[in-house]
């Protein structure tokens, strides 16, 4: 056996080096100073669309029938359905959801294609309610500079105030949140009445908590550590945008060597960039966007009103900072040029699935029945053969009416030649003929069916079918069940 003698290459008498108190670097706050702009004010338009969307959505009527919630978007789990505008999904129906849920995500991918991350820019709630927060912040203690001196200052009544009504408001905000989302899965006035009276369902109690605490938490303090860290669309996002796509781009082939701009200086053998950093002192994420795409960077864009705002003021071009392609960039800083395109490859392949996956659901929820119907058979006993040798199997019926009004259906049974059947508390059908029930606006139904053959049948076993008929719009449907008429 060989020995191994494992010998250090340190200095035994070198100092050791120091180790860090934390494996994890601190959070370095940030202080976005306002910008002025085309896209700050995109901005504000789209915060107030989304937030007027999100809080007023709930209070838009709907009429749908006696007895139903008359709201235009619900979630009603104690009903069992969902409703959106026109739109009623049941339980059973919940493929729908499904395919609603794969356009969006294919649209995203899509818009994502084309243009970036404009989601996480305008619309994603954290960058939505995280900007209503700064502004809020801004009309208590200031813009940037304000805000850091603030912080640094020593505790007065003056910070205290400043601070005190900044949390109350963001908490105020916060629990209007909330309260707005209990609001998509109750009726909006009945639980708006009820949540202060005490009288609301402790589901409603709860969740509104939840998003009160979560929306102070990561608008309020997380911020821009819940796009770093928490989500996963940009770790997402890196696999759909490409040199094709635009982007908030640094255009360095104009923009190199920067160098700061002193009294009287041209810009003769430099780059336009003055570095003068007001892009990162507006940027929410505290990145430098000179630095290239970086996970961080959520392209919000008012890096690019900073930017053409400076460029204004030296008397140089606009866009300096803008929605590019890396291609593009590439191509200028080599002396060519390359022409955007909408149409590539990938942006072809999801523009056909969505077409394809609307159709299929357009297709789907107008051809779908108005009524949901099931046959089950008993168990136990399969079956019972009379005094007079007839042969009796009992079913449960189930009948679910999805339209808005009370429907009268008509049942029969086939498969069992002379056979006769009753429903219970309804009545006994002739050989042949039927029987007719009925079924209540939005009712789930339940019958009880007992059906009888004649005696001297061969068969141990034949296919009942039990047959539902709409006589006004003639809409048929069928369900199977066994039929049992002995051991032989």
């Amino acid at each position: 056996m060989t020995k191994v003698t494992l010998i250090s290459s340190r200095d035994p008498d070198a100092p050791k080096p120091e180790r860090p108190d934390s494996l994890y670097e601190k959070r370095h706050q940030i202080y976005p100073k306002l910008a002025h702009g085309k896209f700050r004010m995109v901005k504000w338009l789209v915060m107030a669309g989304t937030l007027g969307v999100y809080y007023l959505i709930p209070w838009i009527r709907w009429p749908r029938g006696d007895g139903i919630p008359d709201q235009a978007v619900l979630a009603d789990f104690e009903g069992e359905k969902f409703y959106f505008f026109f739109l009623e999904i049941w339980p059973q129906e919940i493929y729908f959801l499904g395919g609603l849920l794969i356009l969006a995500a294919l649209a995203l991918f899509l818009v994502t294609s084309l243009l970036g991350r404009v989601w996480c820019g305008y619309t994603c709630p954290q960058t939505v309610w995280t900007d209503l927060y700064i502004w809020v912040e801004r009309a208590f203690e200031g813009d940037r500079a304000a805000r850091m001196r603030l912080d640094k200052a020593p505790m007065s009544l003056n910070k205290a105030l400043r601070k005190g009504g900044k949390h109350f408001v963001w908490l105020l905000i916060a629990f209007l949140t909330g309260g707005a989302f209990i609001l998509y899965w109750h009726d909006a006035p009945t639980i708006a009445r009820t949540f202060f009276t005490g009288e609301a369902p402790l589901t409603a109690y709860f969740f509104a908590g939840v998003l009160t605490f979560t929306t102070y938490m990561l608008a309020g303090t997380m911020r821009e550590q819940v796009c770093t860290y928490l989500c996963p669309w940009p770790r997402i996002q890196g696999a759909l945008t490409d040199e094709h796509a635009l982007n908030v781009t640094y255009r360095y082939d104009r923009g190199e060597p920067r160098a700061p701009l002193h009294k009287d200086q041209g810009f003769e053998g430099r780059g336009d960039c003055i570095d003068c950093k007001q892009c990162v002192q507006v940027c929410p994420m505290g990145i430098d966007i000179r630095d290239g795409a970086q996970l961080e960077c959520i392209h919000c864009a008012l890096c690019i009103d900073a930017c053409d705002d400076i460029m204004r003021k030296v008397g140089r071009p606009t866009g300096l900072i803008a929605y590019d392609t890396d291609r593009a960039v590439s191509a200028r800083a080599q002396g060519g040029t390359v022409k955007y395109s909408l149409l590539r490859p990938r942006t072809i392949l999801y523009s056909i699935l969505i077409v394809l996956i609307s159709t299929l659901i357009l297709w789907g929820y107008g051809s779908k029945s108005s009524y949901e119907f099931s046959v089950l058979k008993d168990r136990s006993p399969p079956f019972i053969r009379l005094s007079d040798g007839r042969v009796r199997n009992g079913y449960t019926l189930k009948l679910v009416n999805k339209s808005t009004t009370t429907q009268q259906v008509d049942i029969t049974v086939k498969g069992l030649g002379d056979a006769e059947f009753e429903i219970i508390g309804i009545g006994t059908s002739q050989p042949g003929g039927g029987l007719t029930v009925t079924s209540e606006a939005h009712g789930v139904d339940r019958y009880r069916m007992l059906v009888t053959v004649p005696a001297g049948d061969e068969a141990d076993r034949d296919n009942l079918v039990v047959v539902i008929k709409d006589p006004d719009t003639g809409e048929t449907i069928e369900a199977g069940a066994p039929f049992t008429r002995g051991d032989r």
